[in-house]
């Protein structure tokens, strides 16, 4: 268990290890709950619902997995028309 005091404006530092057990940074947002005489604070991610397959593990993979293939080389194009483009990915060796 971790302690912490409140300090001048009734302001807390989370401790290190919760902070990184809880991935948090610097502008993320926290809830505050009363809950049996007990304070629950709980992280909170403000994300579009449209937009939340962007922030899944998986996808950050293939997003690394692009960045290291740019960074390479490893691409194909620019195409001056479609049909060259077609062409490309049905040569290109994967």
């Amino acid at each position: 268990m971790e302690m912490v005091r409140v300090k001048k404006n009734y302001q807390i530092t989370l401790p290190k290890s919760l902070r990184k057990f809880l991935r948090l940074a610097v502008g993320d947002f926290l809830e505050l709950e009363i809950k049996d005489e007990t304070l629950v604070i709980r992280p909170v991610k403000l994300v579009h619902p449209g937009q939340e397959y962007f922030f899944t593990k998986e996808w950050q993979e293939k997003e690394a997995e692009a960045d290291r293939d740019l960074a390479q080389g490893k691409v194909a194009g620019p195409f001056d028309n479609a049909e060259d483009s077609l062409k490309a990915l049905k040569t290109t060796k994967v």
